[in-house]
Formats: structure tokens, sequence, C-alpha cells
């Protein structure tokens, strides 16, 4: 989550310490019995069933062009919701008060063009809800529930703000929010780098390094494909074919916990070494945008295009910036983000290139050859030099500080000239 920053003064001294205040989750695994975990489907059912209420209220009352209700208005309402539905009374009261202050910050975001008009909940999928506190160290106290005990894998830092349960796959977890101060770090490093992401490679720096992409989806498409078979061979709804679909959930959690192993390691890693890393400001939601079109004017290549975005979703190169971004916050780094137009097409001039645009330039989606001065060079590595260059003249840097580039060297290979034997690129 991102950290923000406030001063204070030191008591003991007479000059100003700087912290920031970090929000961060931490999310274990329940140990619920089974009165408990009846209870906690309760909750997240009785939650959804407000949620699908309040939305479906308010989009009555704009088809009368009535004022919307807000959070406030909402909550008003629930006395009355509990005696028509006295199943309601069974919930703990502040877990249906933060559902419809969820249903508050949908509309809140929907309004200021971050997300999607709020949908209704749809029973089975997504099931949580959340309480204020009742976190304790080893145990959780839900109210009506009493404590729950869970898999503690780490030390939980900081206050706990808030509790969410969760279930996702037949298992319920609790996140916890904590909130603590923190004395600003100084990265340890004092070295920049430009980061390009791309399909076959999860990411490419300007230093010459780089690491292959996971792709765990590709991997299990086989077994993806024949558990969908053996589901769709089912009677819908009957017993073995809710066991089907649940084996084809299994196997989603599977894919998404090694994608998610995955970047965090790559987000440490580039983290730990660079106090400033420049990224590319890419439109993720953009890119994969399908091409089917319509039924007047239907798409090209759209089976190609399909594919491309499973690559693109697969490598999740939106999540590899967000881990970047609070990550190196945290270490006492810089991240920043420049805009992506003509980094592939441009011919470096820290490389004592031309510095010529042109799509001609990259013909091949591996390789880069300026058609003016003949450099040639891995196009991923020739896109995070520019990143580099661009973010430190967005910083207002025409070159870059000696904190900065004492650490950072040009690398000696991979770039070479026409007519002259290559020295080699990792990776073509």
């Amino acid at each position: 989550m991102p950290a923000t920053i406030e001063f204070f003064t030191d008591p003991h001294g007479p000059k100003y310490i700087k912290t920031m205040l970090r929000r961060q989750a931490y999310r274990f695994e329940l140990r619920p019995s089974g009165q408990q975990l009846r209870n906690l489907r309760q909750f997240a059912g009785s939650c959804r069933f407000v949620y699908n209420k309040a939305l479906a209220l308010n989009t009555a009352r704009y088809n009368k062009k009535e004022k919307r209700l807000g959070y406030a208005g909402l909550c008003a309402l629930l006395p009355n919701w509990k005696k028509e539905h006295p199943f309601l009374s069974e919930v703990p009261a502040q877990a249906l008060q933060q559902t419809l202050k969820n249903l508050e910050r949908g509309y809140t975001n929907f309004f200021e063009k971050r997300s999607e008009f709020p949908k209704f909940k749809k029973k089975g999928q997504r099931e949580s809800f959340r309480v204020p506190q009742g976190f304790g160290n080893g145990r959780i106290k839900l109210p009506k529930i009493g404590w729950l005990g869970y898999r503690k894998s780490q030390e939980v830092l900081g206050e706990a703000k808030n509790v969410t349960i969760s279930e996702s796959c037949g298992k319920w977890f609790v996140a916890v929010q904590t909130e603590r101060e923190v004395e600003t770090p100084l990265h340890r490093s004092t070295s920049a780098v430009g980061l390009d992401w791309g399909v076959v490679r999860l990411y490419t720096l300007s230093n010459g390094e780089y690491r292959e992409q996971c792709q765990p989806l590709k991997r299990c498409l086989p077994k993806l494909a024949k558990l969908q078979r053996r589901m769709a061979q089912k009677i819908k709804f009957s017993h073995n074919w809710k066991k089907a679909k649940a084996g084809i959930a299994r196997l989603h959690q599977r894919i998404a916990n090694i994608r998610k192993e995955f970047l965090h390691r790559s987000s440490n890693e580039i983290s730990k070494n660079h106090a400033v890393v420049f990224v590319e400001d890419l439109q993720v939601r953009k890119m994969c945008k399908s091409s089917k079109g319509t039924k007047d004017q239907p798409g090209k290549q759209v089976a190609q295009k399909s594919g491309l975005n499973r690559a693109i979703l697969d490598g999740s190169p939106f999540e590899l910036r967000r881990q970047l971004q609070y990550k190196t916050e945290w270490r006492g780094g810089l991240f920043y983000a420049v805009p992506p137009q003509n980094t592939s097409r441009t011919c470096p001039v820290v490389w004592g290139g031309c510095g010529q645009v042109s799509a001609d330039n990259r013909k091949t989606q591996a390789k880069f050859v300026c058609l003016k001065c003949g450099l040639s060079a891995n196009a991923d590595f020739i896109s995070a030099v520019n990143i580099r260059e661009a973010g430190l003249a967005s910083l207002a840097c025409s070159q870059p500080s000696h904190a900065v580039s004492a650490s950072w060297q040009e690398p000696t290979e991979g770039i070479h000239r026409l007519g002259v034997e290559p020295v080699g690129i990792p990776g073509l």
C-alpha cells in the first residue's frame, strides 16, 4: 500500500525526524470449528444480501429520478431491514455497516472514473465481510463468533485498524490492515535503473540484467483444459459437477499463487539493489482490449490478439509495478513512471547513438537496429536505457548526479555496429 510521509518534532532533540506512516496488510489462514464455519458463511451471505438490497434500492431511486441515498441514509434503514429479515440480527452490526461503506466507496470510484459501476454480488464469488477490530496475537475475536485460531506465519507489526474475513477455494482467510510510524529509511544503494516490461522477458534493466517470464497459466493450460472437459461432461449443478468445478478453482488458485510468489521475488530483488527505478506508464487495460469488434465491423486477427492478451495478463505487468512502487518507497528509494511513447524506437544517445526515432528501427520483437547509425542491441535493453534517460530528464536532471551514477556502469556487452562482429547479447 502507498506510504504517507509526515513530520514531527523529536522531544529529545532540536532536530526534526522524518517519519512515514506505513500501512501494511497481513494475511493468514483461519482454523474455524464446524459451528464457526457455518457462522462465517452466514455472515458473508448476510453482508452480500445487504449490499445487493442497498444497490437495488439506489438503482430504483435513480430510475425514479430521486436522490441517491448515501452511507448515512442507508445505515438509517438497517433497523427496519432487521425487522423485515430477522436473520440480519444474528450478524454483527459493524459488518453490515462496513458493507454499506464498501458500496459507498464503489460509487465514489465510479464517479471519479476509477472503476465501473457497482454490480450485484453473486453467491460463491468473493465471499467476505469486514469488522473494524478484534485482532489479537495468535487468535482473532469476532463479534457473535468468539475466538478463532489461525496459522501465524509471521509477526504482525503495528496497530490493527480493520479485519477482513474472506473465503477462497473452500478455505477462509483473515487479512489484517495495520498502521505504524517508522523512520524514513535511507536506501543502501545509489544506482538508478530503467525497467522495460516485455512479453518474452518479465523485465529488462538498463544495466543489462533481465528475468524470463514465469508464465504459470501457460504451463498449466493442458491440465486446465482437461479439468474443464471433465466438468463439461457432468450434469450442471450436480454433486460431481460441483467437485469438478472446485478442482478448477483450486488449479486457478495455484496458478495465482505461483505468479504472486514470482512477482514478489522479482520486485524484492529490484527494490533492494536500486535506489531509483524508472518504469513505463503502461495502460494495461487498453493493451489487453479485445479486437473482436462488432457484428457489422468485425476485428482482424482476433485469435492472435487473444493469445497476446492472455500472455500479457499472465505476466501481470501492473502488479509488478504496484509492488515495485511501495517496496521502493518503503526502502527509501524513488519510483518514477515515464510516458511509454517511442521508448523502443529511439536510438539511445547515451551509447553514442544518433537519437533517431523511427518505427523501422525495430522490425522484430527481439532486436533493435538503427537504420541511421547502425547501432544494434536487444530491443528490450534499448527500451530500458531510453526509459532511464527519459526518467532522469523528467526529474530535471540533464546528467545523472554523482550520488546516483556512482555505482552504475555502462555494460560493454550487447552493443555493436553493423559490419562488426557482435559480442553477444543474452537471450539473442
